[in-house]
């Protein structure tokens, strides 16, 4: 083979590397001098791709790389998906945040409505909460608790770290006018005023619950698709 000869199908072999989309001999033609017998050097160069885990293959009179027909089966493309996390997954991740560890019925009772199977399953399959045990009541119904993987994510160093409504209120992240705001200053100053310790301190709680799923809104942020055709319950 030529130097001349060598060095064309050099180009050829980059242009088809290097372009998003099939190409026409045409095409590449206007990478090489004119009357330069392209279909020759297309034919040489997919003789030396024949063996190769890439073969060059000609469809619908357009020229392009693509694997062997023979490893499709051990080839497998994965693509990240985005979805958005239902309002009920996020209020339950909230209290699950809060009150862990935390039985299903505990979610419902706090939540005041009842608990959709999925819900937890959504939560599971993102790998943010997990079952820790059983509690010692009759029924001994399973414990939920939030993982590493849900700090990592919201980027909070532990439980002790979770944000109250001033920390949101500070970094910007809560209005000052919501209805969470007011109501959480109008709930702690009266609890207080009536000296209720524990219950103050379980207002407030819940009221840092509602102020993490409005202030971070968490249902309007993307979380990873953890699989094709799987959905937020």
């Amino acid at each position: 083979m030529s130097e001349e000869r060598f060095h064309q199908i050099r180009i050829l072999e980059a242009v088809l590397f290097a372009v998003p989309e099939p190409m026409t001999e045409a095409a590449l033609a206007s990478h090489l001098p004119k009357k330069t017998d392209v279909a020759s050097l297309l034919s040489e160069l997919a003789q030396q791709y024949a063996n190769r885990g890439i073969n060059l293959v000609c469809r619908n009179d357009r020229w392009a790389f693509r694997t062997a027909t023979d490893l499709a089966g051990q080839l497998k493309i994965e693509v990240p998906a985005i979805r958005k996390l239902s309002r009920a997954a996020t209020e339950t991740l909230a209290v699950v945040a809060y009150h862990q560890p935390v039985t299903r019925a505990e979610i419902e009772e706090i939540r005041g409505v009842a608990l959709s199977k999925g819900t937890l399953d959504t939560l599971l399959e993102l790998g943010w909460v997990k079952p820790k045990g059983r509690r010692e009541t009759p029924g001994r119904p399973v414990m939920w608790v939030t993982t590493d993987a849900f700090f990592d994510h919201f980027g909070i160093e532990g439980q002790d770290a979770l944000p109250g409504m001033e920390e949101l209120r500070a970094a910007g992240l809560l209005e000052t006018g919501s209805a969470v705001s007011i109501l959480g200053s109008e709930a702690a100053a009266g609890l207080e005023g009536e000296g209720g310790g524990e219950e103050a301190q379980d207002e407030s709680d819940r009221l840092d619950e509602e102020a993490l799923v409005a202030g971070l809104d968490l249902a309007e942020d993307e979380v990873p698709d953890q699989g094709a055709g799987s959905s937020a319950a």
